[in-house]
């Protein structure tokens, strides 16, 4: 199975709050939408953090953010759009900003038809959201990162 390096970041803002997308994958159109991090896969060549700071820009339109580390690995098998099943390699990569308006100027064809929303969540929403959110306990994860305590290296969460 071929593997695809996958940068997913938690960009946060001044506030503690998180930015969080919501959409389906281009290979499940049929399934219910969820919310999940921002990102995507590595260009050929890219690193994750390369990855992870070009994704910031073209899904957000944010250009003043500061890249911190990559707390968390998740592999796992996922379609593609043409229905290839990839092994997906994510870096979870903390990241922050100053906030401010969001632009889907940078979105592809793709992303515009796939998401569905892009807003920012408190804490107390994403616990208190009914909707599915990946990774899976996400809420649960994120009081230590929002205090800026990451671990020294990066911890390997569920695919599911």
């Amino acid at each position: 199975m071929r593997e695809r390096l996958t940068a997913r970041v938690l960009l946060f803002d001044p506030d503690g709050r998180i930015l969080m997308m919501k959409g389906r994958l281009p290979g499940a159109q049929h399934v219910a939408p969820s919310w999940f991090t921002i990102g995507g896969g590595a260009e050929p060549g890219e690193t994750a953090r390369q990855a992870a700071a070009r994704e910031i820009l073209e899904e957000t339109g944010i250009a003043d953010f500061e890249l911190g580390p990559t707390i968390w690995r998740r592999d796992g098998p996922l379609p593609l759009a043409g229905g290839e099943l990839v092994m997906f390699i994510e870096h979870y990569i903390v990241a922050r900003c100053t906030g401010g308006d969001l632009s889907r100027d940078g979105w592809d064809a793709m992303e515009r038809a796939l998401i569905d929303d892009l807003r920012w969540w408190t804490l107390d929403e994403l616990r208190a959201c009914e909707d599915i959110i990946h990774p899976i306990g996400l809420a649960d994860l994120l009081p230590a990162i929002i205090a800026g305590e990451y671990p020294q290296t990066p911890l390997t969460i569920g695919w599911s």
